[in-house]
Order: structure tokens, then sequence, then C-alpha cells
């Protein structure tokens, strides 16, 4: 497994572009991006080919999910807004190349059945996969904890499970984050075990607060293992916030190069 960093949320002080070389500076084999399309894709694209780094994950634009919206996916009367965004993210991928895009679920919009809102989304994973298998870039969906984001449609393992099998496409995929499912104190292997085969990214902070990990009370041991034993080798997305200055937050890195296979 190799780690990448989510310069959204880490290197913050540094410009975004700027965060792709500190990011290979502090030993991190790739980067990630909540949304990067406030910058040109050239630019992010001559920025990773400077520092030798693969964009291994980008969302796809969520409207206001961010303020406290419901989102685009899985929302029926914003079907154009969703298509638009997803055509917005085919021609950024094209550029950027990033390894997966992120389709968040997003909330239970007001006026809408929880039944109407997994079948749009279900149908826009679909969409979606369909489109970025052209490129050669795989899809994902991920739960989020009800705690930080209230309403958020999809939030346990079981709920991602019965998303893939609605959306049945094999360019889709969870995106498996250990700190939204600790949030909930969901069992995180059990949940590793019923998706295994069909997580395609792994993001981690640790729990409580979404730190660095060292700062909470997860123990990564157990579940890098749980991840191996599922089979999955894939990338490990550093999505927490600092609670010490940014290069002292990286301390967990050399132990667990020295621990795990990473």
């Amino acid at each position: 497994m190799k780690i990448a960093a989510n310069i959204s949320m880490l290197f913050t002080e540094l410009p975004l572009l700027e965060r792709v070389q500190a990011a290979a500076a502090a030993g991190f084999d790739g980067v990630e991006i909540q949304f990067p399309y406030d910058v040109p894709a050239i630019a992010l694209k001559e920025a990773l080919e400077r520092a030798g780094m693969p964009l291994v994950l980008i969302n796809l634009p969520a409207a206001d999910l961010m303020s406290g919206g419901p989102g685009l996916a899985a929302v029926p009367a914003r079907q154009a807004e969703f298509d638009a965004a997803l055509q917005e993210a085919l021609t950024y991928a094209a550029m950027a190349r990033p390894m997966c895009v992120n389709v968040l679920p997003g909330r239970l919009a007001d006026g809408v059945s929880r039944e109407q809102a997994l079948a749009t989304l279900a149908a826009n994973l679909h969409k979606a996969a369909e489109a970025f298998q052209v490129l050669g870039i795989r899809v994902l969906s991920e739960a989020i904890n009800p705690l930080d984001m209230p309403g958020f449609l999809i939030n346990t393992p079981e709920h991602l499970d019965e998303l893939l099998r609605a959306v049945d496409h094999p360019n889709c995929l969870a995106q498996f984050d250990l700190y939204h499912m600790d949030r909930q104190g969901l069992d995180i292997e059990a949940g590793i075990r019923l998706l295994t085969g069909r997580i395609g990214h792994v993001q981690f902070a640790d729990c409580p607060g979404r730190g660095e990990p060292g700062s909470g009370a997860l123990d990564f041991s157990v579940l890098f293992e749980g991840l191996q034993n599922s089979g999955y080798g894939a990338w490990l997305g550093a999505e927490y916030k600092p609670t010490k200055p940014m290069v002292e937050s990286l301390g967990w890195m050399a132990l667990w190069h020295d621990a795990y296979d990473v």
C-alpha cells in the first residue's frame, strides 16, 4: 500500500499547487485533492509532473454540499446540475488524470424520500462509472458519519454494500474512510470484510478529533491487518486535520514505514 497526502487538508499554509511538491518532499507517494477545479487542470498536471507525483483522487463537483446543502448526486430535481458536474469532472480528469473520482452521495434533500434519493444516486453513479471507464478512471462513493454531516445519505458499510449492489457496475467501488466509520463506533474490521473486493480507496484520520495518527485512539495496526487480509493493496489517503504544525504532524509516517507494508 502507498500513502497519498490529501492536500486539501494538509500543507494548507501553502498555495494548492505548491502543496504537491511539499507532499513529495515529506515522503508521500501521491496526492489527492477534494475539489481542484479552481486550479486549471493543465497547471495541476504540470505541478504533478514536476514533483513526480500521481494524482490519486479528486471529487466530482458537489455544489452546495460542503456548505450544508444536499449536493447533487441524490437529488432528482438537480439532474441537469449533476450532468453538468459530471461533464466538468470528465473534462478536468482528461487532463489531470486522477486514478479515481469520488462521487459524494450528499444529504437527503427536503421533500425527497430515501428510496427516491437512493435510486437517483445509483443511476448517477452508474452513469459516472460508465463515462469514466472510457478514461480508465475508477468511480468511487463513500460513507460519511452523520454526526459530522447530519442528514448524509450513506453512513455505514451496509449502506455502501446496498448502494454498490444497486449500481451494479464493475467500475464503481467503495471509498472506505476509517475515521468516518470509527466516529460512529462501528466495527471497522467487519465493514472491511463486508466490502472485500469492492474497496477502491481508503482514507484515514485518527479518532476522536480527526487529527494525525497518534492523536486519538484508533488502533491502525489492527485495521491494516484487516485490509491486508481482505486483499486490499491500493492507496491510503491521509485526510486529517493536523493538531500541530504540519511537519511535526508527520511523525507517524516513519513508524508506519517500519511497522506496516506501506
